[in-house]
């Protein structure tokens, strides 16, 4: 399920950074007093209530300004305001109301998104200064005082942002469909893939509301199954923000990430493997989802009969922090091999939800150990008592052990390396939980 979404906006040296911080319990974004500090987004996870959503730092908003990286950042603060369930708007109390601040109120009341209007830096306690009604005249409602420095009133602040978050968004959502999401650079060719996969035998093609404001979900059933389609790209409306530098594709790809059973990560062939692919499968890594890395444009390359396994030998040691993802090259145009994507994308879900029988992974484990003995150290060795799958998306098992310590990461990847391999875990993450078992 996509957790909601909160964003903290507002113009440079307010606070933004610092309440971000304070929210999330850890620090994170870079809080300085220099305007423009944060300039690109930053986000994490926030709990409150028992229940997680998701908190965006965004750069502060100068909207009339003329300076390129000013404007740059503009662009990436509407970018996350777009896709907010909930707008914090952050002011300053010490600078009162702005001109910017009044230029920032009309472009995010325009979104018609729930605003909460928060005024920073309001450190002392009892009665509120007369300076502070002033941010009535924005014409967004009651503020909200807080001292993001102090912590002050962050607990009312997240009472009322709760108000506004559903989070049952996906329930609507049939539990038996493949959530698929395409993520990758700008002009990899994301919006002629879902074209085509959508043009395949297509008997069911509906649009339905996601978690980007500018993007549709769609759903569609050939005869390898049923699959929702994530637009990461805009393929049904053109996005009204020009997303012409690479970074403006981070949060999109993000919030796909966070709802997608499975992630195609689009490689361009004529323009290789970057670092930006390699951030932007890496949310989908670090979130445990199974993974797909497809070459476009395969059409176009100047082939030999050794060029695909070359392309490939440079794109293993690139993504070899995902070893398991498995690499198909299309073409988005011509619809070359698009049909066996269909087939792979079953293939890895299948994978990222299979569970194994505790005794089956045990004799795994006796052969493994037996295989190659485990590391010792002063004397002592490592004893794997038993191994046990706690749950899948992905694939997590529990071992227990005789000490931590003697479980060396070289080791756990051998351990991982034979359960993979013994149960053909093609396209998902494993993940390896270390549990000491005491002498009581």
């Amino acid at each position: 399920m996509s957790k909601p979404i909160v964003a903290i906006v507002g113009r440079p040296n307010v606070g933004k950074s610092t309440l971000f911080n304070k929210l999330i319990g850890k620090r994170l974004s870079i809080v300085d007093d220099s305007p423009g500090i944060t300039r690109d987004r930053i986000y994490s996870e926030c709990e409150w209530k028992n229940q997680k959503f998701m908190l965006i730092d965004t750069a502060g908003i100068e909207p009339k300004t003329k300076d390129n990286i000013l404007s740059q950042m503009k662009k990436q603060a509407q970018i996350a305001i777009e896709n907010a369930d909930v707008i914090i708007f952050l002011v300053d109390l010490k600078s009162g109301v702005t001109a910017t601040d009044i230029d920032v109120a009309k472009m995010i009341i325009k979104t018609k998104t729930p605003v909460i209007l928060c005024v920073n830096k309001c450190d002392n306690i009892g009665d509120l200064p007369p300076e502070f009604y002033e941010f009535y005249n924005l014409g967004l409602g009651d503020p909200l005082p807080v001292s993001s420095i102090h912590g002050h009133g962050t607990g009312d602040l997240l009472d009322e942002v709760f108000k506004y978050l559903d989070f049952n968004q996906d329930n609507n959502i049939d539990e038996n469909i493949i959530k698929v999401a395409v993520i990758g650079k700008p002009n990899a060719g994301k919006s002629s893939l879902v074209n085509n996969m959508c043009g395949q035998e297509r008997a069911i093609v509906s649009d339905i509301a996601g978690t980007t404001r500018d993007s549709t979900d769609t759903i569609i059933q050939n005869k390898f199954g049923k699959f929702l389609i994530i637009d990461t790209a805009g393929i049904r409306k053109k996005s009204k923000i020009e997303e012409n530098i690479e970074h403006y594709s981070v949060l999109r790809s993000w919030l796909a990430v966070e709802r997608a059973d499975v992630c195609i990560t689009l490689i361009d062939a004529q323009e290789g493997f970057s670092e930006q692919d390699s951030k932007i499968s890496g949310f989908a890594h670090e979130k445990g989802k199974a993974s797909i890395v497809a070459i476009n444009k395969w059409d176009l390359i100047e082939k030999t009969d050794k060029t695909m396994n070359e392309f490939q030998k440079k794109l293993e040691n690139d993504f070899s922090f995902m070893s398991y993802a498995p690499f198909l090259f299309i073409s988005a145009k011509t619809g070359q091999r698009v049909q066996k994507l269909f087939e792979l994308i079953n293939q890895v879900d299948e994978q990222h939800s299979k569970r194994i029988p505790t005794g089956r992974l045990n004799e795994i484990l006796s052969y493994a150990t037996n295989r190659v003995q485990p590391p010792t150290d002063k004397g002592k060795r490592l004893k794997i008592y038993y191994i046990t799958q706690a749950s899948s998306r992905p694939p997590t098992f529990v071992c227990f052990v005789n000490d931590y310590q003697l479980f060396h990461f070289s080791y756990q990847r051998y351990i991982e390396n034979q359960i993979r391999e013994n149960f053909n875990l093609i396209g998902t993450p494993i993940k390896l939980i270390i549990r000491e078992r005491t002498k009581k």
